[in-house]
This record gives structure tokens, sequence and C-alpha cells, in this order.
């Protein structure tokens, strides 16, 4: 996101420049409009949908890796049992020998479910990792398609993002002379067809 903006800030100033380079009577007619890329990005419905829905599935693959843990845990607490046994001074060479053969076998059991829950992990986790950069990227640039057609009917020259900051965090828009700010216009136009929010039962009669 923060890439995208800084890019969409120092293309759209270079281009200015130009412009304004090929003469003062053409670039008096430019006209210029602003545009909060974060704002829209972080209140379109569709963002907002997209990044519960991915949480939701973040917290399912976390609840599975619990209970992967679980499981794990359980046989800790037999190797800790088995453990106190095989070191219990009473107990026979032969019971000694048979506790630690069982020993080991549980051992490479809680090794390999551990080492099977932390490949599940990390595969699930970077898989849905880069479903959700798609996802993201998508959202936009279906934002920057929304820009663009909104421009092209308002008869904009240049469109700059004014949420776009440099290497220094300084924002590339420091100042832009009767430029028209688009971004209330664009939220209302994107979230149009937002779903109603669920109304809340009606308290009972008492």
């Amino acid at each position: 996101m923060k890439k995208y903006l800084k890019f969409s800030a120092m293309f759209c100033a270079l281009a200015i420049v130009t412009a304004v380079g090929t003469g003062s009577a053409q670039a008096q007619k430019l006209k210029i409009a602003t545009v909060d890329m974060q704002k829209l990005f972080k209140e379109y419905h569709r963002t907002t949908d997209e990044q519960q829905k991915f949480s939701e599935e973040f917290a399912k693959i976390q609840k599975e890796n619990n209970e992967r843990l679980a499981g794990i845990r359980a046989l800790e607490e037999q190797l800790q049992g088995l453990k106190k046994k095989i070191e219990d001074p009473t107990l026979s060479d032969k019971l000694k020998r048979d506790k630690s053969r069982e020993f080991q076998l549980k051992l490479d059991e809680a090794k390999a479910m551990d080492r099977e829950r932390r490949e599940f992990l990390g595969r699930r986790t970077r898989a849905l990792e880069l479903k959700k950069q798609a996802s993201m990227k998508g959202i936009l640039e279906e934002i920057r398609q929304r820009i663009v057609d909104h421009s092209k009917k308002e008869d904009f020259d240049f469109v700059l993002d004014k949420s776009g900051l440099s290497a220094n965090q300084v924002p590339f828009l420091l100042y832009t002379k009767d430029a028209t700010d688009i971004t209330a216009s664009l939220l209302t136009e994107l979230n149009k067809d937002a779903p109603k929010a669920a109304e809340k039962p009606a308290e009972a009669a008492e």
C-alpha cells in the first residue's frame, strides 16, 4: 500500500512539473484534484469485509494449531510421568528397559507431531498471507480505476494522492492552489452498494 502511494505521488508530481514547463498559459488551464488514497482504502466497505474474512481464517488456523499443541502437551506430561518411573530406584531393570523404550517412542512421536504442527502453521499462514495480499492489491486497483473514471468524467488534468509519503515520511503533496478534494465524493460512490447493517431486534415489551 505504501509503495503504491509513494509511486503514485511521485508520478503525479513529475507530470505536473513537466506540464508547467510546457508554458505558463497551458499550465494556468490545468484542472487539479486531490484524493486521500489511504482514507479511501481504509473506509471502503470491501476492504473491511475482506480484512474481517481473513481475520476469521487466521483465527481458524490458530485454533487448529492450538489443538495440535494440546496433543503435544499431553504427550509431554506422559513423558514426565515415564521419566519419574525410570528414575525410581525400586524399579527392576526389566521394567526400566521397558519404560525407557516406551519413553523413546513417545518422545519420537512428540517430536514428529511438533514438526508437523510447525510445517502446517507456516504453510497455511504463508498461503493465506499471499491470498490476502492479492485481495488487497485487487481492491487498490479497483479504487484506482474508480478515481480514473471519476476524473475523466469531471475532466481533471491531474489527481494527486495527498496521503503519499516520501522516504523521510514527509508528504509529497505540501501545497496545491485551487485543487478540488474528491475523497468524500469517491468514498460515497464506493460505498453506495455497501450491505446495510443488520437491524437490532426490538426490545421485548415489559
